[in-house]
């Protein structure tokens, strides 16, 4: 097989495949309730814009300690799209979407597919799994956002992207700049120090190791930080996972109504989205009020990572790839009040903002496919044992965008929870309003439900937010 046909995976999209779990697979799952669509026009979608992405028509493959990009010779892309006739009702969609979430996806072809719900109610219902190893939520949304115009009359403009290898460069870039850290990005111009006064180059290289001293002592600090962050409480959310998945979506919320809320608390939204994600999680710890004094429970949250890169390792606009670290906020479930939790995760928030955190979860996760399975284990517990729940924040579209000349009317995303990690809260944005979602294991709740409507019912707590 040719180089243009096989190549190595860049470690941060094969830790996906290194760290999976029989029991919890690392696939994302979006859902798009689109007006009008039907099967013969997205059927023509993919065909035309959505395999523009060569990495669409490749499959990994391991070989050996690695993991290869394989281009499916034999690729069909009617073997990547299922259509349901049946008519639900909306109950028995979120059902259906249930089963999709646990529907494996086949090895031996590219590890995506497409549902197509035509006749769902209020509206078609499409829904798409992929393998983390593609690409993450951010850059999914790159994808939909050139292939989904503004206008149902105007057609993509500029999509898709080659798949080329650059494991090689990207490795040596990483190490280039690892090494410009590490030397305190030192002036390497030929003659500047010759041209210093004794003096001068003295004061320089003083300075160099000062700021040199500076860095190591704040990455070791902030290395020992992320070590040493105590493990969640055992609780009701922590269970050993049975594999089955269950999710389900709420009704829209005004996007203004959150803003409200902030402006009138002075926190960000963000703040306001976790605060209600842990006045759901409190009644369902299972935890004495004594027991909820002394416990500890964090919300492993997705932070993009791609403008703290340097500019040779940043992608390209409209490529494919994982960009994401990670930063384990404390929820303050012991909280009395709305106000109290609030203002709790506030702080925290803006102290995990400054923090180096999500760049040392990046290099921890890349380094998982290549180092050995005896030593892959306490990387992977590294993150498993300091999460309770993984909440994802999707932005999408402030105005409403078209799929092959159909209106998009909601948009869902469902991020994997890793390990054993059993409950993913997922709040996505989208042409001025906001939607939670939550996918939960059936050991850790048999139905989300309950906790979805208690994610809502906080924002009537708050100031602004009736």
């Amino acid at each position: 097989m040719s180089q243009a046909q096989s190549h190595l995976l860049l470690p941060a999209d094969s830790a996906w495949l290194a760290l999976e779990r029989p029991d919890n697979p690392m696939t994302i799952t979006v859902m798009l309730r689109v007006d009008g669509l039907t099967a013969p026009r997205f059927r023509e979608f993919l065909k035309v814009y959505w395999i523009a992405w060569e990495r669409f028509l490749h499959r990994p493959v391991q070989r050996g300690p690695g993991w290869w990009w394989q281009r499916d010779p034999e690729f069909d892309v009617r073997r990547h799209l299922d259509v349901v006739i049946e008519r639900f009702s909306e109950a028995g969609l979120q059902e259906w979407v249930s089963a999709r979430l646990n529907e494996p996806l086949p090895l031996f072809r590219p590890m995506w597919k497409f549902w197509l719900a035509p006749n769902a109610p209020g509206g078609a219902a499409l829904v798409l799994r992929m393998h983390h190893c593609y690409a993450d939520g951010l850059s999914l949304l790159g994808v939909f956002d050139q292939l989904c115009p503004a206008s149902p009359r105007q057609h993509p403009a500029l999509y898709g992207a080659p798949e080329q290898g650059e494991f090689s460069r990207w490795t040596a870039t990483a190490q280039t700049w690892f090494e410009q850290l590490a030397q305190g990005q030192q002036d390497r111009e030929h003659g500047a120090d010759e041209s210093r006064s004794a003096t001068a180059s003295l004061e320089h290289a003083g300075q160099t190791l000062d700021q040199y001293a500076q860095k190591g002592l704040r990455l070791l600090s902030e290395v020992t930080d992320f070590l040493v962050e105590p493990e969640d409480s055992p609780s009701g959310l922590r269970r050993p996972l049975l594999g089955r998945r269950h999710c389900r979506w709420s009704a829209p919320v005004p996007l203004e109504r959150f803003r409200s809320i902030a402006r009138a608390t002075n926190v960000t939204i963000n703040d306001v989205l976790l605060s209600c994600v842990a006045a759901a999680a409190r009644p369902r710890l299972g935890l004495s009020d004594d027991e909820l004094e002394e416990a500890v429970m964090h919300a492993a949250v997705p932070v993009d990572i791609r403008g703290r890169l340097p500019e040779e390792l940043k992608p390209k606009p409209g490529t494919l790839g994982n960009y994401f670290g990670t930063v384990f906020v404390p929820l303050p479930v012991d909280g009395e009040s709305s106000l109290e939790r609030l203002y709790r995760i506030k702080q925290e928030t803006r102290r995990l903002k400054k923090s180096w955190q999500p760049g040392i979860a990046w290099g921890l996760a890349s380094t998982a496919s290549v180092i050995p399975d005896p030593l892959r284990q306490p990387i992977a517990d590294v993150f498993y044992r300091k999460a309770s729940v993984v909440v994802s924040n999707v932005p999408g579209k402030r105005e409403p965008r078209y799929l092959a000349g159909c209106r998009i009317t909601e948009q869902m995303f469902w991020v994997p929870q890793a390990g054993d990690i059993g409950v993913g809260i997922s709040i996505a944005s989208y042409a001025g309003q906001v939607q939670f979602g939550v996918v939960a294991d059936e050991s850790v709740m048999s139905d989300p439900s309950g906790f979805l409507d208690d994610c809502v019912q906080e924002l009537d707590r708050f100031p602004g937010g009736s």
